[in-house]
């Protein structure tokens, strides 16, 4: 055997398994540091957790009854003993808000949680099937999102009747489209990776290529929409809310809070404007916190 020869066999040594972790470490640790250099990213972030941890546990920032009325105490204008003031009934509108807060983060996480489920359905069957398969489930996701989501979901509530599921049900049919689309795009360009060409040559069945490769590979960005579909699913919970779809007084939704107020808005414009401004909030750090990572993805 030459020299040549000897070369050519030679057996290549793996690199250490340690090598993958490491790296991944270090991106992590990258990215860590680059979140915590963005005060906006943490004060959305914060914003968003004080307002999950309200809608869990509502007592531990307001300990009053949300719909016990105090006649004498009407009006009030915010204050130390009522930081956001009261209503027509004397209710704390402080109190109303945080337990408000459970109806609408409820209402959003089932409509974003049917929307990711139905829409990661139909984006998978569509892009990784192909054929009919994918132009039949385009053909629907193209109808609906020819429809406007709102007036999509008002037509949805209608049918279905009012409350908190059936908002957070016709919210998440409208917020579905924009799931399937950007799950059907990144099926497409993973299934034609050479990993995933790989796997079905040494003889991977569809089922575990799908979950082993294309799925864990396609998370990212429905992951970044799911984010800021959160905020756009607050602001259309409260809209609906607003209409009068959502739950049913003495209940307290951050929309039905807003409409409630709107007949004092000269005289006790605080009991518009401050649920106003709690809804934009949400909206405005999820939109934040999803742009963000976003960022980060494209960096990476």
């Amino acid at each position: 055997m030459t020299l040549a020869d000897a070369e050519l066999v030679r057996p290549i040594t793996p690199a250490p398994p340690t090598a993958d972790r490491d790296e991944t470490s270090s991106r992590t640790r990258q990215t860590a540091h680059a979140l915590l250099r963005r005060p906006g990213f943490l004060i959305a972030v914060a914003y968003v957790v004080l307002v999950i941890l309200s809608a869990i546990a509502p007592r531990l920032f307001a300990s009053g009854d949300p719909t016990q009325t105090e006649p004498k105490d009407k009006f009030l204008a915010p204050s130390l003993h009522h930081l956001f003031g009261t209503d027509e009934l004397g209710r704390d509108l402080f109190t109303r808000m945080v337990h408000g807060s459970a109806l609408s983060v409820e209402a959003t996480a089932i409509s974003v949680g049917l929307a990711v489920v139905a829409g990661l359905t139909i984006g998978v069957v569509s892009g990784y099937a192909g054929g009919w398969a994918d132009s039949l489930l385009m053909r629907f996701v193209d109808v609906l999102l020819a429809i406007p989501a709102l007036l999509l979901a008002l037509a949805i509530v209608t049918a279905l009747g009012f409350g908190t599921v059936n908002v957070a049900i016709a919210v998440g049919v409208g917020l579905t489209p924009g799931f399937a689309r950007v799950t059907r795009a990144e099926v497409l360009r993973v299934k034609t990776l050479p990993y995933v060409e790989a796997a079905r040559s040494s003889g991977a069945g569809p089922l575990r290529v799908l979950r082993r490769h294309i799925l864990p590979n396609s998370w990212g960005p429905v992951a970044v929409l799911a984010v800021l579909d959160f905020g756009t699913a607050i602001l259309a919970v409260s809209s609906l809310s607003f209409l009068g779809f959502g739950a049913p007084p003495p209940e307290a939704e951050w929309g039905s809070l807003v409409a409630a107020g709107r007949t004092y808005l000269v005289t006790s414009p605080w009991l518009t404007l401050l649920p106003g401004l709690a809804v934009g909030a949400a909206v405005y750090a999820l939109n934040h916190i999803g742009k963000t990572f976003e960022e980060l993805q494209r960096w990476h």
